[in-house]
């Protein structure tokens, strides 16, 4: 598996980008949905990463920069083919380290509550990250939003 910064405009980068707006908005309302799309993921302030094997697309992530010493995860996905091996686990540890050699001092996501989103809660809890209350501009009394950070 190798992840490559960029890729965003790559067709099949933005084939899965659409898949997991679709699935986002499959599995909360709207105005609970709070993924990036494609121009939001272009911003200087954001990082992109792309998991390959050969020509497949494997997954994506990327990392906002909140502020000096905080980082926010977004847009992870891993393509349906792929679930199961790794290809999420191994995008968290990137933005973990990319955030680290950044000198940021926490991570943080936004993600669902519902039992769709039980999987990434999982792989959140085994890098270490714990529930919290919400940050930045997300309302705090949103029933379809999780909260969770780790301190870097």
């Amino acid at each position: 598996m190798e992840i490559r910064e960029g890729g965003l405009r790559d067709p099949r980068t933005i084939a899965l980008l659409e898949l997991h707006a679709a699935g986002m908005l499959a599995s909360s309302p709207a105005e609970s949905c709070h993924f990036l799309d494609l121009s939001g993921l272009e911003t200087p302030d954001v990082t992109f990463w792309t998991a390959w094997d050969g020509e497949a697309l494997l997954g994506m992530g990327a990392m906002k920069q909140i502020d000096a010493g905080h980082g926010e995860i977004k847009s992870m996905r891993t393509a349906p083919e792929h679930l199961g091996k790794g290809v999420g686990a191994a995008i968290l540890e990137r933005i973990m380290a990319t955030a680290r050699e950044r000198s940021l001092s926490r991570l943080s996501l936004e993600t669902g509550s519902s039992a769709e989103f039980d999987a990434a809660h999982a792989l959140y809890r085994k890098f270490g990250f714990t529930y919290c209350d919400a940050f930045g501009d997300y309302p705090a009394d949103d029933p379809f939003s999780r909260f969770m950070t780790r301190q870097l």
